[in-house]
């Protein structure tokens, strides 16, 4: 039953952390930093790279919320556990995700006169992809 719980509270955290700020960036701290959100970063990027907005929408948003559906559907007899690893690679997908945000981090605040600070939501999105992680190794045991 807490399985159940934690899994179908991230249908609600997932896309609370799309939205919620991810990074703070600025040219220099003096001009304000602008947010950005998974959400606000995908519509700058269709404009830019469409090929790269597809690979990051599919990572950060349906890849982690079609692995968190497919629990619930496992923890409520509507689907098979052998689907279990299909799901498992699902979530380490969404690592990915996490990983390039990170490594997104890493390389602005190495071009010098560029201000980057990490906002909530990135702690939000990972800790959503890291609990999804946990259950389904839960479920796994189960």
């Amino acid at each position: 039953m807490t399985l159940r719980l934690a899994n179908l509270s991230l249908l609600i955290l997932f896309p609370i952390a799309w939205f919620a700020p991810l990074l703070r960036a600025g040219l220099l701290p003096i001009f304000g930093l602008s947010e950005i959100s998974i959400i606000s970063g995908l519509q700058s990027l269709w404009d830019t790279d469409p090929a790269l907005a597809l690979l990051v929408t599919f990572l950060a948003i349906f890849a982690p919320y079609m692995k968190t559906i497919g629990l619930a559907l496992i923890h409520f007899g509507q689907l098979r556990r052998r689907v279990l690893p299909a799901l498992e690679i699902l979530g380490k997908l969404a690592m990915a995700d996490v990983f390039l945000i990170a490594l997104y981090v890493v390389l602005v605040k190495g071009a010098g006169h560029v201000t980057v600070e990490t906002g909530w939501g990135l702690y939000l999105f990972t800790g959503c992809v890291l609990a999804s992680l946990a259950i389904s190794h839960l479920t796994r045991r189960r």
